[in-house]
């Protein structure tokens, strides 16, 4: 076969707060054909996530740290290009975890590599709505928020890839539902999608102006938080917060790049008064629900009932600064790299 060249991004330097472009290096290497047991892979999208950045710290956590100078990995969604594996035929369109990259060589077991599903979506769909960012949404608010109709559901984050599905889901279940975003374009497109409440927190500002707004869009109290944010939004849910609320616990973005600890809510004695449930989030412990949720959002999306937004970023060039971006909300919907 024809020699394959392949760009990817490494990690440079570990970061200090916030990420700069040095402490990433774009370097070419040549990919090997596949031996027994393995495919080769042409990227065709590549998403970045809030939860890269603490693999970009040399610390033990739920996902292991990126290593200096080795290729960074992510999700991506692919078409096989060679294969010495039974399972895969050229022209399959694959997810993996081996983005980052512009192509690769792997056995599939070891970049999590599946087909796509057969459903009527854009392969990048997988990386959001039908992907990842989608289960999370629809875990964390069912199993963890346990939304009932009539109840006040709270989205901070709610322009983002998870919360906007959240708002949404919230919705069909029946439920009146606040939403923050950073920015009125953000805010006016959650009110077309049905969100009852929207909250622009960069011209409210945060602290008591922040939990006042709140009072203001939720005059009945919140009775799930599904948290994005952390920080002044967590702080906001807790004061206004009905007793038995739950609060799905999924990130908390506006910490990711503190160089020191930040001071927690000054209000988490209201947890016990108020009988609060706050769980934390991690997708991978809801894998069982993946039939559900390929079924229910598969249908909802085909009805109408679920809208979802992508930002696109052209070409592996452009991978660092899409990924700088979530921090500063330059993101509508999901954060997607175009790569072919």
């Amino acid at each position: 076969m024809a020699k394959v060249t392949s760009r990817e991004w490494r990690l440079a330097a570990r970061p200090v707060g916030e990420p700069s472009p040095s402490d990433f290096a774009l370097s070419s290497v040549e990919i090997g054909d596949p031996a027994e047991g393995e495919v080769q892979v042409r990227n065709l999208w590549m998403t970045v996530d809030p939860y890269m950045r603490g693999r970009m710290n040399d610390v033990k956590s739920y996902s292991p740290p990126f290593q200096l100078g080795e290729a960074m990995t992510g999700g991506a969604v692919g078409e096989v290009t060679a294969s010495r594996d039974a399972g895969y035929q050229v022209g399959d369109l694959v997810s993996s975890m081996a983005g980052w990259r512009e192509a690769f060589t792997a056995a599939p077991r070891a970049v999590a590599m599946m087909k796509l599903p057969s459903l009527k979506l854009p392969p990048q769909a997988f990386l959001g709505v039908a992907g990842m960012p989608g289960l999370t949404a629809y875990a964390g608010l069912l199993r963890i928020g346990e939304p009932k109709a009539g109840e006040t559901v709270f989205v901070s984050g709610a322009g983002g890839a998870v919360g906007s599905l959240v708002a949404q889901i919230a919705k069909i279940k029946g439920c009146y539902v606040v939403g923050s975003a950073g920015g009125q374009e953000k805010c006016d497109w959650l009110r077309s999608l049905g969100v009852d409440a929207a909250i622009d927190y960069k011209a409210v500002g945060g602290g008591p102006a922040l939990t006042a707004a709140l009072r203001e869009a939720a005059p009945k109290g919140v009775d799930v938080y599904f948290d994005n944010v952390g920080g002044d939004h967590l702080t906001a849910a807790i004061d206004c917060a009905n007793i038995h609320a739950r609060m799905p616990i999924c990130g908390m973005i506006s910490l990711y790049n503190n160089t020191r600890p930040s001071p927690g809510p000054h209000n988490m004695p209201m947890i016990i008064g108020k009988r609060l449930k706050l769980q934390g989030l991690l997708v991978s412990d809801h894998a069982d629900m993946q039939p559900a949720f390929v079924k229910d959002m598969s249908e909802w999306i085909a009805t109408g009932r679920i809208r979802y937004e992508e930002t696109v970023a052209e070409g592996i060039e452009s991978a660092p600064q899409a990924f700088l971006s979530l921090f500063s909300g330059g993101n509508t919907g999901k954060m997607l790299v175009r790569l072919a």
